[in-house]
């Protein structure tokens, strides 16, 4: 197991890094940190723009909404690289690169904010050690506008959300979440509105897609995790994880790491209008010790079945909707059975599953095992054991539906698999640890200007790493 330095050491190491690394700016042109106490930020403009993005899409669990293209624009598959904090912009049909995107031009800014605060420092430094495999982790989920000409983009290590010009590739506009870490997102079908978990603040932001102004916030359970609107945008469904970094992963302590929901929730008020007992659920098919935290999620097209995966579990299962019944569960192969559950990648056994737009094929990754494949979700047969790369940790339609494109973040790459013959028919090579890939949109206009970014991604002057 390997050995990190104390936390207190990390701390002040970094201190001194984060203020020697970034270069000196007047007080009065950085935003001021979020409170320690998980109290709702407000946007921090930091520059001017009018950006009027028309519908957007979520492509969970079927790209339904993508059809709507606006003119002037052509569709793009977009890769957040997480640990070097940029986005790769590819041609959904060719797997040509368009461009990347440099996801963080505030870098210097936020680690001087970020060292000024001892609250965020360290939090900044166990979302590192803890979390991030010993990286910081700049890009977690990210949308663009239907227009394309903004890009939506939530960054864990830094707490926030911030739209990024397409055009420009400025930041034009830039939200702190509730706590120190933000994560998964969801654009509701019409593109006004685009929801963020804030992981340690328990909530989920709701906020307008074109200025980052919040409208709402709704509450989750411990660690706020994946969102997804059904019902046409009137609904949320959310699950929260819980503490996944614990070391505390044998069965019997599962309740120890925090309150797991799996929710509904109005998204016109952001209420809860219902919360499923998964224990009851599980407990009833005989699955009284696998865990309760809902990781990836998709629906059916009719959205009265929900397909996910659980902390350590090699597989999914499927929920009716109206009952809150597991009706049918289905294991996959463990390659790793020998891998005690505490070595685990953040307890996910399996992350990432896409049901393609017809209901009839279920993509599905095998994060620990190093595998995909697909199931056929009337029988629930799987394909052949797809080794395409290291560590797949997230599946996602193509907008035709003909595909499933899947992120090998162990590799930096993703593939494009077949729904129809279960096999990789092409991949590409991304960034550094890609994890979300969307479908979105660019302006035709700004492909040709879109940087083919190369960012440094050695360690900062003065930062701490594990050994």
């Amino acid at each position: 197991m390997r050995r990190h330095r104390s936390l207190l050491t990390a701390v002040l190491g970094s201190a001194l890094g984060l203020l020697l690394a970034a270069p000196a700016a007047p007080a009065a042109s950085a935003p001021s940190a979020p409170a320690a106490t998980g109290a709702v930020p407000q946007v921090v403009p930091v520059a001017f723009g009018s950006l009027s993005p028309h519908a957007a899409t979520d492509v969970t669990p079927a790209p339904r909404q993508t059809d709507r293209k606006a003119p002037g624009v052509r569709r793009a598959v977009f890769v957040g690289n997480n640990w070097d904090g940029t986005a790769s912009i590819l041609a959904p049909g060719s797997f040509k690169q368009l461009g990347r995107i440099n996801i963080i031009p505030d870098r210097d800014e936020r680690l001087r904010e970020i060292a000024l605060n001892p609250y965020r420092l360290a939090y900044f430094i166990a979302i590192r050690i803890v979390i991030g495999e010993g990286h910081d982790q700049y890009v977690d989920d990210m949308y663009s506008s239907n227009d394309g000409t903004l890009l939506v983009v939530s960054r864990p290590s830094f707490g926030d959300v911030v739209g990024i010009s397409l055009k420009t590739h400025e930041i034009v506009w830039r939200f702190p979440v509730a706590g120190v870490r933000s994560d998964h997102m969801a654009v509701s079908p019409d593109g006004k509105r685009v929801v963020v978990s804030a992981s340690t603040g328990d909530v989920v932001h709701e906020l307008r897609l074109r200025d980052g102004k919040e409208l709402g916030q709704f509450a989750s359970g411990g660690s706020p995790h994946e969102s997804t609107y059904i019902d046409n945008g009137r609904r949320i469904l959310h699950a929260s994880i819980g503490m996944v970094y614990s070391p505390l992963d044998h069965p019997a302590l599962d309740a120890t790491k925090q309150e797991r929901v799996l929710q509904v929730v109005d998204a016109r008020t952001n209420k809860i209008v219902r919360r499923y007992d998964l224990r009851k659920a599980l407990d009833a098919r005989g699955m009284d010790d696998v865990s309760t935290a809902v990781r990836p999620i998709t629906l059916s097209p009719d959205e009265e079945k929900f397909y996910f995966q659980l902390s350590f579990f090699h597989g999914f299962v499927e929920l009716d909707r109206r009952s809150g019944e597991i009706t049918r569960v289905k294991r996959l192969p463990n390659l790793i059975k020998s891998t005690p559950r505490e070595a685990y990648l953040l307890d996910s056994a399996h992350h990432g599953i896409a049901m393609d737009p017809h209901g009839k094929k279920l993509c599905v990754a095998g994060t620990m095992s190093d595998y995909a494949t697909v199931v056929d979700a009337r029988s629930f047969k799987r394909g052949p054991l797809l080794k395409g790369g290291l560590k797949p940790y997230w599946v996602t339609p193509s907008w035709n539906g003909r595909h499933c494109y899947i992120s090998w973040s162990g590799s930096d790459k993703i593939s494009k698999i077949s729904y129809r013959t279960g096999r990789i028919v092409d991949s590409a090579p991304v960034g550094y640890h890609p994890q979300r890939v969307r479908n979105g949109f660019v302006q035709r206009s700004l492909v040709a200007g879109l940087p083919d970014v190369e960012p440094d991604i050695g360690l900062l002057s003065g930062l701490p790493t594990a050994p």
